[in-house]
């Protein structure tokens, strides 16, 4: 029998949280002219996600504490089904306590246990597919330029596990967009396969503009040993001044165009004789005859600038003159250090360093142009501007006619560099950009015909969602999935609102990326906010991409670090992994897809599965590839039902 102190206990709890659910149906009543806007399949989720949002708006850890005590739900799991999960816990109480509460038919929850959860998989399948055999969780991928020639790299990383291809819009042209698309099409009719296509838009990236070009000039290097002496020689494409110089070719160290006479008449052990920047004379020989060139070696490092005279020599005898031809842009980025101050201005002419003013011998603080300098007039003095991912930081000092001036906060030891084509991050300005360029406009069109879904960058209002879709709309895409990409501090604060737009026209989802956004919200907030992100998508029933350096260190190199498995293993809380491009991708998505078969077994969501552990016996001993025990395994890759 329980004690009158325990009645009295469960009594002020079922108090509480009664409390509680007239709190989470009021806000769902305030917000009804939101959840009628919503389309009729999604009403369930919306009026989930107000109840869920009005949980979130107390402290509720000395209740979950009370709660844990007594063995009951400490809320903690409560996302997909908040109201549900509320009812159940008052019934528990009643049943412990003397109070008992009168049944009131607006309490009847909008999704239960089983129908929250199975709406979030309804809805993440209209997205991104159907989710693969054992993995609840799609892998997508970002193509190289190469996928557009490369069939058997696409066939090879849908082989391997890739979901989701993603082209991101910022980089090729349509016609190659078109070719990876029809090598999607065909790897997944030859695997039998379901896949999707993504188009990533650009969205109003700001980023720096082109600096002061230094000089033209190509430079090459010879690998030596620990005492200076040469291991191998410098290889270098000589090419014909009358085509267009490369900026690399493949398997050279540098490249140098000559005259294209000299170049013809040249042959093997013949050698192009000119003298670099310092003053130094440097030989090229002549090894091989090549299509268009010549391929040649230097055994000594040299810096040679377009229009040096250079001679072609025979057996020691000059053959012929003329000059070194044009050559790539030598371009110095800036170097700035704590204190130095830095002016961004209209991308009307490069950037330049800070230099003496010839008017009255003061300094001139370095300029570096911006790509929208329609933002200048959204900045105020003391607000943020973070540089390259938040490797330099600085505040505005003030706002004119010539641009904006800032002042450096912090920098690497030794001073920042700060080039062109680097990412601005404005954390603490409310900036008022038109959600989609031109260009977001024109690669729409292709979007429209050709993806499945379309990845919207750097929203930060509910009114940049409806922008999008009215634009598809428009185009006849009314149909097509939308990926919000979360990557701002603005998007991160106006949540609750853009999803709630969002589900307004479905199927929709949200990508983390956790790239800029570390660098809006600070990398010390990421985990949490990043946290926040998937509670909140997941009472909207809303699938989630989980974006940015996801195994980076294995797509570059082929191995990944031991905090990258981790990291991974935790991206099977969301409904899709990101992959990035790189050179051994395939092999990542490989590893990728290993890691969430295991992970499948022993992790949904936040809900840890407690399926029989191998190490559970004092006795067990573990066998590379199985478990002693009565371990089941499948193919080669490991263990993946212990049972």
């Amino acid at each position: 029998m329980p004690t009158r102190a325990a009645e009295s206990v469960t009594d002020r709890l079922i108090a509480s949280l009664a409390e509680l659910r007239e709190q989470m149906l009021l806000h769902e009543s305030r917000h009804r002219t939101e959840v009628e806007r919503v389309r009729a399949g999604q009403a369930s989720s919306a009026r989930n996600f107000l109840h869920y949002l009005a949980l979130r708006q107390h402290d509720l850890r000395p209740l979950q504490q009370e709660l844990e005590r007594l063995g009951l739900s400490s809320l903690g799991r409560s996302e997909a089904h908040a109201l549900a999960t509320v009812e159940s816990v008052l019934d528990a109480l009643q049943g412990l306590g003397s109070h008992r509460l009168s049944r009131d038919p607006r309490t009847e929850p909008p999704v239960d246990f089983a129908s929250g959860h199975e709406l979030l998989g309804k809805h993440a399948a209209a997205l991104l597919g159907p989710a693969p055999p054992g993995r609840g969780v799609r892998i997508m991928v970002t193509m190289p330029s190469e996928a557009a020639e490369d069939y058997g790299l696409v066939r090879d990383l849908v082989s391997a596990g890739m979901d989701v291809m993603r082209i991101n819009a910022a980089h090729d042209e349509p016609p190659a967009w078109r070719a990876m698309a029809r090598h999607l099409e065909q790897a997944g009719r030859e695997l039998r396969r379901p896949t999707r296509l993504q188009l990533d838009l650009a969205g109003p990236k700001l980023r720096t503009g082109a600096l002061h070009e230094i000089a033209r000039l190509t430079r090459w290097r010879v690998r030596r040993d620990a005492r200076g002496r040469t291991l191998a020689p410098a290889r270098i494409w000589l090419s014909p001044t009358d085509s267009p110089c490369p900026s690399s070719r493949p398997g050279a160290d540098a490249v140098l165009t000559v005259d294209a006479d000299l170049l013809v008449r040249s042959r093997s052990g013949d050698v192009f004789r000119v003298r670099d920047t310092r003053g130094h004379k440097r030989s090229v020989r002549v090894v091989s005859i090549a299509d268009g060139g010549r391929w040649g070696e230097c055994d000594q490092g040299a810096f040679v600038e377009a229009g040096t005279p250079v001679r072609l020599l025979r057996d020691g005898c000059t053959l012929a003159r003329g000059a070194v031809g044009e050559l790539p842009p030598l371009v110095e980025p800036l170097l700035l250090q704590p204190g130095d101050l830095l002016r961004l201005r209209a991308p009307e002419r490069p950037g330049r360093p800070a230099r003496p003013s010839a008017a009255n011998g003061t300094t001139l603080p370095a300029e570096i142009p911006c790509t929208l300098p329609e933002v200048f007039a959204d900045l105020r003095a003391n607000q943020r501007v973070l540089f390259d991912d938040g490797k330099l930081s600085s505040i505005v000092r003030c706002v004119d006619s010539s641009g904006v001036l800032v002042q450096i906060t912090h920098a690497p030891p030794g001073g920042g560099k700060l080039g062109a084509d680097k990412g601005i991050n404005l954390p603490d300005s409310e900036l008022h950009l038109p959600p989609l360029t031109p260009k977001d406009l024109e690669s729409l069109d292709f979007g429209v015909a050709h993806a499945n879904l379309i990845g919207q960058s750097f929203v930060r209002t509910p009114q940049d969602v409806q922008a999008l879709h009215a634009e598809m709309a428009r185009r006849g895409g009314e149909g097509l999935g939308v990926l919000l990409k979360i990557e701002t501090r603005a998007a991160f604060d106006a949540l609750p609102s853009i999803l709630l737009a969002a589900m307004c026209s479905p199927p929709v989802g949200v990508m983390v990326a956790r790239g800029d956004l570390a660098v809006e919200v600070g990398y010390e907030r990421l985990a949490e906010v990043q946290e926040q992100i998937l509670w909140l998508c997941e009472a909207a029933h809303m699938p989630v991409v989980w974006a940015t350096q996801v195994l980076e260190t294995m797509v570059k190199t082929g191995r990944a670090s031991r905090a990258e498995v981790t990291d991974a293993a935790m991206s099977g809380r969301a409904e899709c992994v990101m992959l990035n491009k790189g050179p051994y991708v395939g092999e990542a998505v490989r590893f990728l897809n290993d890691v969430m078969l295991r992970m499948t077994l022993h992790q949904q969501k936040k809900s840890s599965m407690l399926r029989r552990l191998s190490v559970s016996s004092l006795s067990g001993r573990f066998r590379s590839g199985s478990l002693r025990g009565g371990a089941h395994t499948v193919g080669d890759r490991g263990v993946v039902d212990a049972s």
